[in-house]
């Protein structure tokens, strides 16, 4: 069962796409859409990740931080960056501490789930019925955009 809206949204200190440490709290005063996919380079992560670059201007007009979890590691993100020219980070979680902690654990991989996050570090959308190519505008959608 996902994390609950009004809930804090747990901290963490995992590396993206390319080695940069990247930490919840130092992205304070920020609002953060965090969505957990189950694999790089699949169908339905390729489109929900396409969907996010595809509505990324949006995003940053916004003021909004995309950020994509899943256990795969640096070097599967770079190159599902590469192929799809990916212009927003995605979290390197291979020991799955992230994915537990936002309780979306799918036994090895991610559950797709997506949580806004507002500038206090507070959960305020939860989105655990993604429909991959229309994810990022169902997001902004729910968010009042």
């Amino acid at each position: 069962m996902a994390l609950a809206v009004g809930t804090k949204a747990p901290d963490f200190n995992v590396k993206d796409t390319n080695g940069h440490p990247v930490t919840l709290s130092g992205l304070a005063g920020k609002k953060v859409v965090m969505y957990f996919y189950p694999k790089d380079d699949t169908p339905g992560c390729t489109k929900q990740a396409c969907s996010f670059r595809d509505n990324y201007a949006v995003y940053q007009d916004k003021g909004i931080v995309i950020l994509g979890v899943s256990k795969d590691d640096e070097s599967s993100h770079q190159d599902f960056t590469k192929k799809f020219n990916l212009p927003f980070p995605l979290l390197a979680d291979t020991n799955g501490e992230i994915i537990a902690a936002y309780d979306v654990d799918g036994g090895g991989y991610a559950k797709r789930v997506t949580y806004a996050i507002d500038e206090n570090g507070t959960i305020v959308h939860v989105d655990s019925s993604v429909k991959t190519d229309t994810h990022a505008n169902d997001i902004l959608t729910a968010l009042g955009y």
